[in-house]
């Protein structure tokens, strides 16, 4: 019988905390620049996205692919008194969605516990299986 040693749980459980706090560091740079108007270009931040990708066919873990830009409609309010505001009187404001990103950090976060509980319930299996061969 031969035993594949491909990607086992505990590479699994790693890949998947690895990517879940990536995706961690994505979200709250996006909370945190919230309010920017401008990042140097004259532009609002634009809330970023982390894609993730399967590793081996679908069955070795995740991984991040890529950061992408969400390319969607800055948000306007109206604020004749800022100095960032245009004829109108109308401020661009980033196109973050703060409810959207507390959303995906809840999500993040969950997984990222997850992917937690399995590399400790393996700890305990170990010990166990250390246990009863003393």
């Amino acid at each position: 019988m031969e035993v594949n040693n491909g990607f086992g749980p505990i590479d699994i459980a790693v890949s998947g905390l690895r990517t879940q706090s990536k995706q961690i560091e994505v979200i709250s740079s996006n909370v945190a620049n919230a309010r920017t108007t401008d990042v140097g270009n004259g532009q609002p931040y634009r809330r970023l996205e982390a894609v993730l990708e399967a590793e081996d066919g679908g069955i070795g873990g995740v991984s991040l692919g890529e950061i992408l830009m969400d390319m969607s409609d800055f948000q306007r309010i109206f604020d004749p008194g800022n100095p960032k505001s245009d004829k109108k009187g109308y401020v661009a404001m980033p196109n973050v969605n703060l409810p959207r990103e507390l959303m995906n950090l809840t999500i993040a976060t969950r997984a990222y516990k997850a992917n937690a509980a399995i590399l400790k319930r393996y700890q305990q299996m170990v010990e166990t299986t250390l246990e009863l061969l003393r």
